[in-house]
């Protein structure tokens, strides 16, 4: 049995929830303590967390690795979102926080903090894998912002982040200088200028029956079963909508008490109340859901899946490709062309990891990189190596690090122009030399399988690849006239050749 203690310093608390796991039970929560801290609205209002603010944050943490003793944790994972992320000295509280603690906090991007809530709602087995059979959407309710994700037929296909989080939404109401009586129709206008556009985009021809809600606030008023809910968690359209009139009609201090909300949360409850009745009207769904997890159960489940306590029951990599499949469809990008090109690719780098001394993960950024591997011919056909880059740059791709995206970017930049050399690529704090290194493989893999499609006509469909001596033999079993592709391959084998002193060659077994 192992002992694992989760800490999320959030927007509006600090939280820490103390698992156990095991075998037989698997992953089992033990403790749950949170602490109000409101760090959001320094970052959001001022840009920085001031010294009082990271003063007790670090009283609070210093309590929190007492209880971890108490309990005997083994190991403990902290992270930071937004209101870390966006400081203008995230460094410097770092290393306060460390200094004074002795906790290191990991800076989580958003891509990366809505995945692992992604994650705790799949751990939910069942219930996760009956709701997404139908159209669903994922709200993510966060301090600085929101992200909206869509399933269909089981497979996440879009996902986008709003920056409306409720405490991003208090700070620009109370900037208004508006009466009280005015919030609730200034906040509808804020939240649909951004959802209209959403809409626009990604939900043309979807049906969306279901909402998962994830949030600090009305997610637990929904496991009390408001509103005439027959099952905690769950409630119906009509159900929410009894809800919200109900905090239309009463005033704060009523609807607080009869809620069980103290009066300083209950401003948020109602604009989180507002986010989710908003997205509900827009999709026009029948149900609502509310699983009850944070951020802690993601970062446990993660855990307990890296050291293969707990086997996956969803496979998150395949939502991660499907997501790039639909940014390449947003590009106009060619899905035979991708999907031939990743073939190629898995091909290549799997039978070369002797070569390459790459791993899954690396595997997947690949996958990632060949399906988008010319998005950037959507703005320009001339300079599509920068252009693709900056798309992927600005694309959010769920479930990848920041220096993971970097890495993808430049896999596909570096496909079309020439290779920038480590002291002349300028990469950004956190890539470093291992980062560049992975760079320069993944570039010279897709650039042989980009040479293997030179005509765009998948010739390469039925081929085999095996290393012998200092070759790459690549033995294509066609009729089609493959002259193109010969006669134009060495410039793009040249660099695999550098990178790993390894000469790819075309054999074709069938002649026309």
């Amino acid at each position: 049995m192992k002992t694992f203690a989760a800490i999320d310093v959030g927007s509006y608390e600090l939280a820490m929830k103390i698992f156990e796991f095991s075998p037989k039970t698997g992953m089992k929560e033990i403790d749950h303590i949170r602490h109000r801290l409101d760090l959001g609205n320094d970052t959001f209002a001022h840009g920085k967390i001031s010294y009082e603010k990271v003063d007790e944050l670090c009283c609070i943490l210093r309590e929190f690795a007492g209880i971890m003793k108490t309990y005997r944790v083994e190991s403990y994972q902290a992270y930071g979102t937004s209101a870390i992320r966006e400081t203008d000295n995230t460094a410097i509280i770092l290393d306060q926080i460390r200094q004074r603690t002795g906790i290191e906090i990991g800076v989580l991007a958003n891509s990366e903090q809505r995945f692992l809530d992604y994650k705790s709602i799949a751990f939910k087995g069942e219930d996760f894998g009956k709701i997404i059979e139908k159209g669903t959407a994922i709200l993510d309710i966060g301090g600085g912002s929101i992200q909206l994700s869509l399933f269909d037929k089981d497979t996440l296909v879009a996902t986008q982040n709003l920056r409306i989080g409720v405490l991003r939404l208090q700070e620009l109401l109370g900037e208004l200088n508006a009466r009280p009586s005015r919030y609730e129709s200034l906040l509808e206008e804020m939240i649909d200028s951004q959802l209209s556009v959403f809409k626009r985009m990604y939900l043309k021809d979807r049906d969306v029956e279901n909402i998962i809600v994830v949030d600090d606030y009305v997610s637990m008023l929904l496991q009390k079963k408001i509103a005439g809910s027959q099952r905690a968690g769950y409630l119906d359209s009509e159900g929410y909508g009894r809800f919200m009139e109900y905090l239309h009609t009463h005033a704060r201090e009523e609807a607080a008490a009869h809620f069980g909300v103290s009066e300083e949360n209950f401003r948020l409850v109602c604009i989180s109340a507002a986010l989710i009745g908003r997205v509900l009207q827009l999709m026009d769904a029948k149900l609502i859901w509310a699983p009850g997890v944070t951020l802690c159960d993601g970062i446990a489940y993660e855990y307990a899946e890296r050291n293969k306590i707990l086997v996956p029951k969803h496979d998150f990599d395949q939502d991660i490709v499907a997501c790039a499949r639909n940014i390449s469809k947003r590009f106009l990008g060619s899905r035979r062309r991708g999907e031939t090109l990743e073939h190629i690719c898995m091909t290549i780098f799997d039978s070369c990891r002797k070569l390459h001394g790459l791993g899954k993960r690396e595997r997947l950024l690949l996958r990632i990189a060949a399906l988008l591997h010319d998005c950037g011919k959507y703005i320009s056909m001339v300079n599509l190596g920068e252009c693709s880059y900056q798309i992927v740059m600005a694309t959010e791709i769920i479930g990848l690090s920041q220096r993971e995206r970097e890495i993808v970017a430049n896999v596909v930049r570096y496909n079309h122009q020439a290779f920038a050399y480590y002291e002349n690529m300028g990469l950004p704090a956190g890539m470093d030399h291992a980062s560049y290194l992975t760079i320069a493989k993944l570039t010279a893999i897709l650039r042989v399988a980009n040479g293997l499609d030179r005509s765009h006509k998948q010739k390469f469909r039925d081929f085999k690849t095996a290393l012998k001596d200092n070759q790459l033999v690549i033995t294509v079993n066609t009729t089609e006239d493959i002259t193109l592709e010969k006669g134009l391959f060495s410039a793009k084998a040249a660099f695999f050749e550098e990178v790993f002193s390894v000469r790819p060659v075309i054999r074709q077994k069938k002649f026309i």
